[in-house]
């Protein structure tokens, strides 16, 4: 490691919500002797919040390869600097990667400065397994394309998450129910920390006609939440039944609520309630 050489620091910034930034991020973007981002001005809003003035150096997917070099040389003359991305944490799904390489590659020191990740904030509240999960970006913006990826993924056992955008997420999810069925169980959570943040789990096909009832349901930054195909393939509950079950299980115990869902579709009240610690453990 050169000693003579300053530090890049990946900061992590608010996802939505402008005090979802630690008070370390905020002392190291303050003290660095520049700043790169992926859009100046985007970034410029949450620095001026904040009284932070300081050099800005745009850093983005068209030009990364080739600043990553001048960067560097910034660094290895002593100046120390700041990797901030639009929102969340950088690098995922956002550039940095081929900076942050030249960097380990050149000695240089790289700190991470943790904070908010859209993909991790809506799998902590998606109410689906996070032991094994599986982060897949953004979906591609051709169908042809999706419905690949989706055939790819259609026996992976972990949790997948996607990210999409607010035009493409009804195509995205109807390719999905093409390839997955309709069955499927997953949770769509928009504007997460803002004030229109949604979080709303279904089957695939009643999510579907959920969004298609309210067109404001598909504005904004999503994050999809799919359950593995194991847990699926596990079940041999209706999307109905386990849904009650859910909801039922809220209000009384777990047993009590297997016993009333078993009543209700006919399934074997200790099956459901086998199911549901595994599901709602």
């Amino acid at each position: 490691m050169d000693n003579q050489s300053g530090i890049l620091y990946i900061v992590a910034t608010p996802i939505g919500n402008l005090q979802d930034i630690s008070q370390r991020a905020l002392a190291i973007l303050a003290t660095v002797d520049r700043i790169a981002a992926e859009d100046t001005r985007h970034s410029g809003v949450l620095l001026s919040h904040y009284g932070i003035k300081k050099p800005l150096f745009a850093l983005h997917d068209h030009n990364e390869q080739q600043k990553a070099e001048l960067l560097v040389a910034r660094l290895r003359q002593g100046e120390n600097i700041a990797l901030i991305s639009d929102a969340g944490t950088p690098l995922i799904s956002d550039p940095g990667f081929h900076l942050v390489r030249h960097c380990r590659q050149a000695g240089i020191k790289v700190v991470p400065i943790p904070g908010a990740c859209a993909a991790i904030t809506a799998l902590c509240a998606a109410g689906i397994a996070s032991d094994r999960f599986c982060f897949e970006g953004f979906l591609p913006a051709k169908s042809k394309a999706r419905r690949d990826k989706f055939e790819g993924l259609k026996n992976e056992e972990r949790t997948l998450i996607f990210y999409e955008s607010t035009h493409r997420i009804l195509d995205s999810l109807q390719d999905m129910q093409t390839v997955w069925g309709g069955e499927r169980y997953l949770v769509l959570a928009r504007e997460l920390t803002k004030t229109w943040e949604t979080i709303h789990g279904d089957a695939l096909d009643n999510l579907l006609h959920w969004l298609q009832q309210d067109s404001n349901r598909t504005k904004g930054e999503m994050v999809l939440i799919v359950e593995g195909q194991s847990a699926v393939e596990e079940s041999e509950f209706s999307a109905d039944a386990v849904k009650a079950l859910e909801l039922i299980s809220q209000e009384l115990p777990l047993k009590k609520a297997a016993a009333i869902v078993a009543e209700l579709y006919g399934y074997k009240k200790n099956g459901l309630y086998q199911f549901g610690l595994e599901r709602f453990k």
